[in-house]
């Protein structure tokens, strides 16, 4: 069995690897294609902690990392492997703070698509944040007529607290718009802010 994952930047070569030993017949040999300092020390170690033996030949521009299983290959939650392989956080960060309805500097109608695809994209991750906090001008991404509320809303379906700021709705007159979520006070989000190991602020 082959993998390519040249042109492929971790974690993704060391997931395609787990998934490709967990499906691969007894006494069969795995070879990974790789063109990624990062991906080759990785999956070096990958091997090294499943037993496998491992053969590295360099081609013209690119390695061939040839792994093969002592017995079979068991993999717990591949999320969870790669995550320690590649020292990645095995959950993503628990809170996201929306302090502007739109993302980054410059153009405003670009950072509110930037934004949007953000929370659409959070919306459909495996684990979802365990908060999201909208307050300054972010307090309007949760209020009625923003084109963000549907992917909010299913942040909250699948477990995520939203929590937007009341002075911020008071001060921008849409306290009576809110749409998704909770109302919260800067009591609460110092709480929150401080108590979290992991927090993004957008």
């Amino acid at each position: 069995m082959q993998i390519d994952a040249r042109g492929i930047t971790c974690p993704k070569p060391v997931i395609m690897t787990l998934q490709a030993l967990k499906e691969l017949p007894a006494g069969e040999a795995l070879e990974v294609l790789v063109d990624d300092e990062t991906a080759l020390g990785n999956l070096t170690r990958l091997a090294s902690e499943k037993g496998c033996a491992l053969t590295v030949t360099e081609a013209d521009d690119h390695t061939v990392m040839t792994l093969v299983p002592e017995g079979a290959v068991e993999v717990a939650s591949a999320e969870e492997e790669t995550a320690a392989i590649c020292d990645l956080p095995a959950t993503v960060p628990s809170v996201f703070a929306f302090g502007s309805s739109s993302m980054g500097q410059g153009d405003p109608e670009l950072g509110h698509i930037l934004v949007k695809g953000l929370i659409y994209a959070l919306s459909q991750q495996d684990q979802v944040p365990s908060c999201c906090l909208f307050f300054n001008d972010g307090a309007r991404l949760t209020c009625e007529g923003s084109d963000t509320v549907e992917d909010i809303r299913t942040l909250e379906e699948r477990g995520c607290r939203i929590l937007t700021c009341g002075t911020c709705l008071d001060f921008h007159h849409l306290r009576e718009k809110l749409a998704v979520g909770g109302v919260t006070n800067l009591y609460e989000i110092a709480q929150i802010l401080s108590a979290q190991p992991g927090v993004v602020t957008v």
